[in-house]
């Protein structure tokens, strides 16, 4: 079984997580954004100084450090690193990865396969930790090409590359290399759960941050009771994640049983108050609690650096859910009554139904002049029908079209 001190803490997570809350985040103001600064500065100097390899002090990520003086400029104010500064930073890191290299050289020649792979292991988290993003994933390439490479430490090696890239934001890379290390467990034979656990946790929020919604909810729903990632994020943010997404996509059923009963939710359930609030409104029928609970929520999806660019998404869907558990209740319903049980006014209910109807994403319609919205029970058999027909067309069509093609 690997441990979680098998791979690097860095980068560190709640770093992005503090560079976004105060960027898009309700910003601080007097004592409060100095206590930020402070926070922030903290862990830049956790995240991008190493004490043990500059013998005159702490050694700077001078990439990092330029990147979030802008970024956070002016909600953060960090003093700037001049020019000759930078140069004598940019000197001291070659000059200690050429010591690493040489270190890798030397363990090629004089000592064996494991030794080798932890210099070059050594090479490639210095370079995460004080280099660019495009340094760092070079260095764990090379990792990556070291010959009699075991299938764990390959997969370990991939994860580490995939935070690296996750960490700078370049989600594209992230989905290619965690592709691969599915790739790897698909060739290993053998349950190495633990491995495999940790990469459903990764494979869950790269796909949080594609917006592929649906695939990420079976993932970490799955992964709530084995998530085994703590250097990804910290459990309770994990089943909070897990959590809205089961709201949206499980059935009322197994969302009963997995998320409202379900034993690994209720032992965080105290951390993450607003979210259970969250399935148990919605599983009670308690609609206007749950419009509040959605308004309480929205400034924590906007904040969350996985969910912040799906908030406005992941907020209307939720209100579509809503309005269509309801609706399915009904026949037909007066729109002062519906408006009364979620608690909003009769004219914001008939703004947002009516652009959900019209956008195809609630079967009903809206009598305006007798003041009430009448459900449209779609007929499953009937449409699956009409779609055989058009997908049999279709079919036809491309063997008429190949039967020319083999004629000639």
């Amino acid at each position: 079984m690997m441990h979680t001190g098998q791979l690097s803490a860095t980068p560190l997570d709640e770093l992005s997580q503090r560079v976004l809350t105060t960027v898009l985040g309700n910003r601080p103001v007097g004592d409060a954004i100095r206590e930020e600064e402070g926070k922030i500065q903290q862990l830049m100097e956790g995240h991008i100084m190493d004490d043990s390899i500059h013998e005159n002090g702490p050694l700077l990520n001078g990439t990092l450090y330029q990147h979030l003086t802008v970024t956070l400029s002016p909600s953060v104010s960090f003093p700037p690193l001049s020019s000759m500064d930078m140069e004598a930073l940019e000197a001291h890191q070659k000059r200690m990865m050429a010591q690493l290299t040489t270190r890798i050289d030397k363990a090629v020649e004089e000592m064996g396969d494991m030794e080798v792979l932890s210099a070059k292991l050594t090479l490639a988290r210095y370079t995460a930790k004080c280099r660019s993003k495009l340094e760092a994933l070079t260095a764990y390439d090379m990792v990556l090409e070291s010959p009699k490479l075991s299938l764990g430490k390959k997969l370990d090696c991939h994860l580490e590359k995939a935070r690296v890239a996750s960490f700078w934001g370049d989600t594209q890379s992230v989905v290619d290399i965690l592709a691969n290390a599915s790739k790897i467990l698909e060739t290993s034979k053998g349950g190495d759960w633990d491995r495999r656990n940790r990469l459903k946790a990764y494979r869950a929020l790269s796909l949080l941050q594609i917006r592929e919604l649906k695939e990420a909810s079976a993932l970490l729903v799955d992964g709530i009771a084995t998530f085994a990632s703590p250097e990804l994020c910290e459990y309770a943010e994990f089943v909070t994640y897990a959590v809205v997404m089961a709201v949206l996509y499980l059935p009322r059923v197994d969302l009963k049983k997995t998320i409202i009963d379900g034993s690994d939710v209720l032992t965080v359930a105290k951390d993450i108050p607003l979210v259970v609030q969250l399935a148990n409104t919605l599983y009670d029928c308690d609609y206007k609690s749950f419009l509040h609970t959605l308004v309480d929520l929205q400034p924590h999806l906007i904040a969350n650096r996985y969910l912040q660019p799906h908030a406005g998404f992941i907020l209307r869907e939720l209100h579509i859910l809503a309005y269509r558990q309801f609706l399915d209740s009904y026949q037909s319903v007066t729109i002062e009554s519906m408006s009364d049980s979620f608690g909003v006014s009769p004219s914001f209910l008939d703004l947002q139904l009516s652009r959900f109807i019209a956008a195809g994403r609630l079967t009903a319609k809206i009598d305006h002049v007798g003041g009430i919205v009448e459900t449209m029970k779609t007929d499953w058999k009937n449409a699956r029908y009409r779609e055989m027909i058009v997908k049999g067309d279709l079919l036809l069509n491309r063997i008429q079209k190949l039967g020319r093609v083999v004629d000639l």
